[in-house]
């Protein structure tokens, strides 16, 4: 990606504590009003990284560019960067419209109500603009704190888990929300975030991180259909990994083979050379009874027998237990037709080859079908 004069660069961006290395030599570009998330468990750098945009932690190493500005050393206020945090830190004695006014005011703006009514507009509460923060919802309190950050129309807006502390529902709806309010106003957005769903609906790109570094970075469909590694296969969604044994090639696809059956992975979703892992997702497989014939150029496992079947009322999760002794995940969508298969059923599986990848990895990396959390 070439870098432009307003995005923002992190170069070798580093943050040692005594005896931990939290963010390891990190070089990332952000693209000028772009939607990033940094996607990740806890523990991974991501926070500590925001906070160094931030000028709220002191980098050990590398430096942080936004644009042509070398804001390395830079005090917070001397940036042109505002934070989101997840519990809004509010004024509870100010109003609504004092609470989005207070950035305007300290910066000597002079139509303060003008500016501060149209970033409440923006996130549709101006309606309320003379409650107290306490007189809100969750919701409502997170809009009033993205307000206040959006209204001194900041270069970079970092949102540190903004949503985490509201429920389900109104998290998924706060999501469309500020892919909508980030697409109208046009500021760059950094996100935070250990939530799968959240990074997926909201961002342009994202950057998975473990142990201080990225891992892959890419947009969500990418880094999604196909994965770089065992830990993005299996933090981003979940996956079935199977260990393969290399047989040959057929065309533009390499055959593999496990426990005696053969499949076929296109040759270039899978790593070159080395021990390999077959991934597939659990809902691109199809169950089928042992009995009934599979469609011809599909990939087949047979000898499958389900040990569990949970409704989940969008589709049902199967766990297969395997002839080689893995079990895998098959999630099947509930449409009204087709057979429901119960615990003891003879199943084979079958999937489109092109829905498989495969990844580098040593003996027992990763096989297990599992979600990281």
């Amino acid at each position: 990606m070439t870098a432009s004069r307003s995005d923002l660069r992190l170069t070798g961006l580093t943050k040692r504590f005594s005896g931990f290395t939290a963010v390891d030599g990190l070089d990332l570009t952000i693209s000028q009003g772009e939607f990033f998330a940094l996607l990740g468990p806890s523990g991974c750098g991501k926070t500590t990284t925001l906070r160094m945009i931030a000028g709220l932690e002191e980098p050990t190493g590398g430096s942080i560019h936004l644009g042509d500005l070398d804001v390395t050393e830079k005090k917070p206020y001397q940036r042109p960067v505002n934070t989101v945090f997840q519990n809004y830190a509010l004024f509870p004695h100010l109003s609504v419209f004092e609470n989005v006014a207070f950035g305007l005011r300290r910066r000597g703006v002079k139509d303060v109500k003008k500016q501060a009514l149209e970033a409440l507009d923006l996130v549709e509460l101006g309606h309320l603009a003379q409650r107290r923060p306490a007189q809100l919802s969750g919701g409502q309190q997170q809009r009033i704190a993205l307000a206040r950050a959006v209204v001194n129309r900041p270069q970079v807006l970092l949102l540190d888990e903004p949503l985490g502390a509201l429920d389900l529902k109104l998290r998924r709806q706060m999501q469309i929300e500020l892919k909508r309010i980030q697409t109208e106003v046009g500021i760059t957005f950094v996100h935070v975030t250990h939530d799968q769903e959240e990074a997926m609906t909201m961002a342009d790109r994202v950057a998975v991180m473990n142990h201080g570094k990225i891992e892959q970075l890419g947009a969500p469909a990418e880094l999604y259909e196909a994965p770089g590694t065992t830990f993005v296969a299996n933090f981003l969604g979940q996956s079935n990994l199977v260990a393969v044994t290399r047989s040959g090639t057929d065309g533009q696809y390499t055959m593999v083979d496990v426990g005696g059956q053969k499949l076929r992975i296109r040759t270039d979703r899978c790593s070159s050379e080395g021990e390999l892992l077959l991934g597939v997702r659990p809902e691109k497989i199809r169950l089928h009874s042992a009995a009934d014939p599979v469609p011809s150029g599909l990939n087949q496992l047979t000898g499958g027998v389900v040990l569990d079947a949970s409704y989940l009322g969008v589709s049902t999760q199967y766990l297969v237990r395997m002839p080689w002794g893995q079990n895998l995940t098959v999630f099947a969508q509930n449409l009204g037709i087709g057979e429901r298969f119960s615990d003891g059923s003879a199943v084979q599986l079958a999937w489109e080859p092109d829905h498989s990848f495969g990844l580098a990895g040593d003996a027992g990396a990763g096989v297990e079908s599992t979600l990281e959390d």
